[in-house]
């Protein structure tokens, strides 16, 4: 999480980074060395990657748990089941309620409509500096037949700066045309 580039991170990827090792090391220990565990988990782990089209990496870090939990209880061993099943939904509960890997700040995509004879590099910069810790070009697209810019940028929000304050200062800037501040679209679900 601190090591992210820019903060900007999946909440679900951090849990599941902490999910996978136990889920793992748990179905290593129930196949071991027989080669028939080891196929027919390979083949139900196959169904699930191709079958199926997850948006969330915890929602696959589920499906693989609830798989180890099927190959514990098919191999005869329910009392390792039920003890990985308490064990991880404990950790996993804690996990959630103290909110490990939550973003402090959510990063927003920022849209700004300009004149397509305004210089959209460096116009921005100073106001950039003021209200974000982070702001990057993500897209530059022309509208209205060419009359207009659409200019995009990735931005996190400096913490006690004001969202309007940023919009005010912004539509100054750009002869008070269209600007929208919005959740990136892959953080929507």
């Amino acid at each position: 999480m601190l090591t992210y580039k820019y903060g900007v991170y999946s909440e679900g990827f951090v849990l599941t980074l902490v999910m996978m090792p136990i889920i793992i090391s748990i179905i290593i220990m129930l196949v071991g060395s027989n080669v028939a565990r080891a196929f027919s988990l390979a083949g139900a782990f196959s169904i699930i990657r191709f079958r199926s089209t997850m948006g969330d990496p915890k929602d696959v870090a589920y499906i693989f748990f609830t798989m180890a939990i099927g190959l514990a209880l098919g191999v005869g061993f329910a009392g390792y089941a039920a003890l990985f099943a308490c064990m991880l939904c404990l950790i996993m509960f804690v996990l959630c309620r103290t909110g490990f890997g939550e973003k402090k700040n959510t990063p927003k995509l920022l849209k700004i409509m300009m004149p397509e004879n305004m210089d959209y590099e460096g116009t921005f910069d100073d106001i950039f500096e003021r209200y974000t810790t982070m702001h990057a070009l993500r897209r530059v697209r022309t509208a209205d037949l060419g009359s207009l810019l659409e200019v995009q940028y990735d931005i996190l929000r400096k913490k006690n700066t004001s969202e309007k304050s940023l919009i005010d200062e912004l539509r100054c800037r750009n002869g008070n045309l269209t600007i929208s501040i919005s959740m990136k679209e892959e953080e929507i679900v």
